[in-house]
């Protein structure tokens, strides 16, 4: 039986970038959203970037204030560490099961103080910074995270009570248990954004194999100014790279590994990334090996111009192998793409695998949405509304649908929510169906 029930307009599953706008945009007219989110904050992707293209506005900047619009408004109940388990069509809406995942802590004790993370003996890798720092068994998961609970790893925990004798409010309850929900909604909107190629999917490019050959994201976190070590440094050994390379295509534009599309944003994030080196790193050398620079939107290729002009260097060349040498460093292989068609060879310090975008989810298993040959969700109209999906009230919003860059996300995510208003508009012949419920985080 469900422990607690919820009936609400619309039900949000993602609470990254997207999901967020959407649940904005519906709540500020009026309609009343659940947002469910599998992690223990709210944020997506975008919160662990440092800056975004072609503005170099700071990621965290521009996304904490959504995080903290949703978590007040009135109209928005987030679901944090949250799992949709089934969705089911039900009296002209949809019954949905969530499964909320155990913190074992008492939300509505705790305060955020962080003393259970202090006093935990316990250091763990931390996803967040994408397993080059630490983080203790008791912790909230970054600083600006939404809801700003601790959370138990329990597959780490060694009960040891340390965190409970910290506690100042007793807020630590090892005996919870995963509590179910049951939601009534009348519309859905799947934002359940990307995951990125596995490092490993090229072998010869030695993906999680060489400790100095890294994915972008972790890239990110080097870069980003609250990162795991304070500034880029390889993560092999402490030093500071003089020579820096971008592999591009590593995870996208390949069949052999499944990935037969282009990702549309690593060109992008390679450029931008590489510009941010040169500025922490001023006398270190930086290339770019590609095949074809993709720099489709506004201000994208004078971007791209800039990066040159800065001494950025590009490489039209098809990358063939990635090994270590004894030193710790990176030797690259690679043909040149040109009238000279030489294999040749460079050694770098660290190497990032411009790697490509895949769906989170299995979207088809949640809501039976039918989904293209790439494994995102078809959406058949994309030209009139690319939210729409083949399901009847069921929207699709950001990544979900396909690789995109945050702006075309934000955009898609309004067109989400303009659908979806105008379903249960329909549906019901009113502007919103409730009353205002209780937040929930």
């Amino acid at each position: 039986m469900p422990e607690e029930r919820i009936r609400t307009d619309a039900l949000v599953i993602g609470g990254g970038i997207a999901g967020l706008q959407t649940a904005m945009d519906l709540a500020d007219q009026g309609f009343l959203v659940t947002v469910v989110e599998s992690k223990p904050s709210i944020g997506g992707n975008m919160i662990a970037l440092s800056k975004v293209f072609p503005t170099l506005d700071c990621a965290s900047c521009i996304t904490t204030p959504k995080m903290a619009a949703a978590a007040h408004h009135e109209k928005i109940t987030l679901l944090t560490y949250s799992e949709v388990e089934s969705i089911v069509r039900s009296n002209g809406g949809f019954s949905v099961t969530v499964i909320r995942k155990p913190r074992y802590v008492i939300e509505k004790d705790c305060i955020g103080c962080k003393k259970c993370e202090y006093a935990c003996p316990v250091e763990v890798t931390d996803e967040f910074e994408q397993n080059m720092g630490t983080r203790r068994a008791a912790y909230i998961p970054f600083s600006n995270a939404i809801p700003q609970f601790a959370l138990i790893d329990m597959d780490n925990c060694i009960l040891c009570g340390s965190c409970a004798k910290a506690c100042p409010t007793d807020a630590i309850d090892f005996n919870q248990k995963p509590k179910k929900i049951e939601l009534e909604a009348g519309t859905v909107i799947l934002a359940t954004g990307f995951e990125l190629t596995p490092r490993d999917a090229k072998p010869h490019y030695g993906g999680g194999k060489i400790a100095n050959v890294l994915s972008p994201l972790q890239m990110e976190r080097l870069l980003a100014p609250h990162g795991p070590y304070g500034r880029v440094l390889r993560p092999a050994d402490g030093k500071v790279p003089d020579s820096i390379a971008y592999v591009q295509c590593a995870g996208s534009r390949d069949s052999s590994i499944g990935v037969p599309y282009c990702s549309r944003v690593c060109c992008m994030y390679a450029i931008k990334q590489a510009m941010l080196l040169s500025g922490a790193l001023p006398v270190a050398d930086i290339t770019i090996y590609y095949m074809d620079i993709r720099a489709f939107g506004k201000g994208y290729d004078q971007f791209y111009q800039n990066a040159k002009a800065m001494g950025i260097e590009f490489v039209k060349g098809k990358v063939a192998r990635i090994e270590e040498t004894d030193s710790r460093d990176v030797t690259v292989r690679y043909e040149r793409i040109d009238d000279r068609g030489q294999v040749e060879e460079r050694r770098h310090d660290l190497v990032v695998l411009s790697l490509g975008m895949l769906p989170a989810c299995d979207a088809s298993e949640l809501a039976q949405v039918e989904l293209g040959s790439d494994n995102f969700i078809l959406t058949p109209q994309i030209h009139q509304a690319g939210s729409l999906t083949s399901e009847k009230g069921v929207f699709a919003a950001g990544t979900a649908s396909g690789p995109k860059d945050i702006v075309d996300t934000i955009i898609e995510a309004g067109a989400a929510a303009m659908e979806a208003s105008n379903y249960l508009r329909q549906a019901t012949g009113k502007d919103s169906l409730r009353e205002p419920a209780g937040r929930r985080s």
